[in-house]
């Protein structure tokens, strides 16, 4: 069965797209700027395109929608055009189309004013730290709708730090790693009990404090640690807002 990615060319499009072949899953892929790689499934176009995106559904079984302005900086009018209104023609050309799954990429700044605790559910209630965040509460919502409404399987995926190694010390409680990224996807492409879901992005941490039990339910059994690179980095005073918020230093821009 196809899985479409959108925001293909983006740093986690490009993991899913070495990894997700690998465990059985046949790829189209969708960007605004072409992939430079040989026999791509692709289609070439924005997701605010109506017709980009009724091209792009055809014939798949699911979707991992990764498309929009990442930035925790991003202008109202990009995140606006980006991933508000990106993420409903995502929704609704998936909808039209017949599209039995949606894995949307969420965020942990759509709850980053959350102080640090011991283990923080996925579902954490919203308290986005900045207009990014905002847009991906939005998105959880939409896929609550379209779950509810429609019987789409939604899963929302609150992803921590997306890096091949942890860029810092708050990386070691957030670090999602490429391998787990793709487990991750993985479980929720697959998992036949998802209905809809609030799963936080993250790898095993030693130091996380971010609930994995509800990803575990779905298939997901990440096999990293950031903490062995914890003696790259110093520790974390307690009120240094890199370990006191969800959000991190975001709290405080």
């Amino acid at each position: 069965m196809a899985t479409l990615i959108t925001g293909a060319a983006g740093r986690i499009g490009a993991c899913l797209r070495r990894g997700l072949p690998e465990l059985g899953h046949r790829l189209r892929l969708t960007d605004r700027i072409p992939i430079e790689e040989h026999g791509v499934d692709q289609i070439v176009g924005d997701i605010t395109d109506p017709a980009t995106l009724a091209a792009a559904m055809e014939g798949v079984h699911a979707v991992v929608h990764l498309a929009g302005d990442p930035s925790t900086s991003a202008s109202f009018e990009s995140v606006l055009a980006a991933n508000i209104e990106g993420t409903y023609r995502v929704f609704e050309a998936a909808r039209s189309a017949g599209v039995e799954r949606v894995v949307f990429a969420s965020s942990n700044h759509a709850a980053g004013f959350t102080p640090r605790q011991e283990s923080a559910p996925a579902d954490t209630p919203a308290r986005p730290d900045s207009l990014y965040g905002v847009s991906k509460v939005y998105g959880e919502a939409l896929g609550r709708y379209y779950a509810d409404r429609y019987g789409i399987r939604v899963a929302c995926l609150r992803i921590g730090s997306f890096e091949p190694r942890p860029p810092d010390a708050r990386a070691l409680s957030t670090w999602l790693s490429p391998g787990d990224m793709v487990r991750l996807a993985h479980a929720c492409l697959t998992a036949p009990e998802l209905t809809y879901a609030l799963v936080w992005g993250v790898s095993a941490n030693t130091r996380g404090w971010l609930d994995l039990e509800p990803g575990r339910a779905l298939g997901y059994h990440p096999q990293d640690d950031a903490e062995v690179y914890a003696a790259e980095f110093a520790g974390l005073d307690p009120a240094d807002p890199d370990h006191a918020w969800l959000g991190g230093r975001t709290v405080e821009s």
